[in-house]
């Protein structure tokens, strides 16, 4: 029955996780849902802004503290191992949707407005590929565990997960954190940024530098010079000009911030 149970949980984190994330892409670009970065219910701007500020602080704390190991590893004597990473989904869910529903807007000023239609076209398209780049970077590494999923029927089936290896998978060749790179994109490629959307998109362009500090910092305690290696040699976001090899690597760090936490 455990077994069972804990396949149901993981599905159900999963399935929160996927509605989340298509949420978060209508909320962000304001369209298809009911309620988005732009509108809703406004307040006076000052208040406006101490909220939206507090919701994007309680998101990166809750996302960047349950993702480090020191936390997991307590964490973990209250949380199944197996379901450490299906509830750290579902803690994220429930903070992004909270987020949604308490965002308050800020529609002015607006900080730019693409009114030329092949230009709004153009951002629209560089919007659609940002978050397309995401979505393919978690089957880069590993979208299942990503998630949680495969950590729940690994453990209802009673198979050990395979240990992470140190691997970079065509777009991480490039970019050491595809991924983010693929947030940052959809985040500024918008036609119209209202003030609102411009707090949105700098509060959680902070969370993903921030995140990444951590994340490599966990990575280089996890794999030493291999991953000091790797990241000399490929950029962070954008790609590298590139340059001789010192030496020769068969296989690099595969430095998604989530990947190596089986967290975020």
């Amino acid at each position: 029955m455990r077994r069972l149970l804990s396949i149901l949980y993981g599905l159900v984190a999963y399935v929160a996780a996927l509605a989340t994330q298509l949420y978060l892409i209508g909320f962000s670009a304001d369209v298809l849902v009911p309620k988005s970065v732009d509108s809703g219910a406004a307040s006076p701007t000052m208040e406006a802004i101490a909220t939206d500020l507090l919701l994007l602080a309680l998101f990166g704390i809750q996302h960047s503290v349950m993702a480090r190991s020191g936390f997991k590893r307590r964490w973990t004597r209250v949380v199944a191992p197996a379901l450490e990473r299906s509830t750290y989904v579902l803690a994220t869910c429930a903070v992004l949707a909270l987020m949604f529903g308490l965002w308050v807007p800020i529609t002015a000023p607006v900080v730019w407005q693409v009114e030329d239609g092949a230009g709004a076209m153009l951002l629209w398209s560089l919007f659609a590929l940002g978050w397309s780049l995401a979505l393919f970077s978690t089957f880069l590494i590993d979208h299942f565990e990503l998630f949680g999923l495969r950590q729940a029927f690994a453990h209802a089936t009673l198979r050990p997960l395979p240990e992470a290896r140190f691997e970079t998978p065509l777009l991480y060749r490039h970019v050491r954190h595809p991924l983010y790179a693929g947030l940052m994109l959809s985040l500024w490629a918008v036609p119209v940024m209202t003030a609102g959307r411009l707090l949105f998109a700098l509060g959680l362009s902070a969370y993903i530098l921030i995140g990444i500090a951590f994340e490599e910092r966990d990575l280089l305690r996890r794999f030493g010079e291999r991953y000091r290696d790797y990241r000399e040699r490929v950029g962070m976001l954008i790609p590298r000009a590139r340059r001789a090899r010192r030496t020769t690597h068969d296989r690099s760090g595969t430095a998604d911030p989530r990947r190596p936490s089986a967290g975020a």
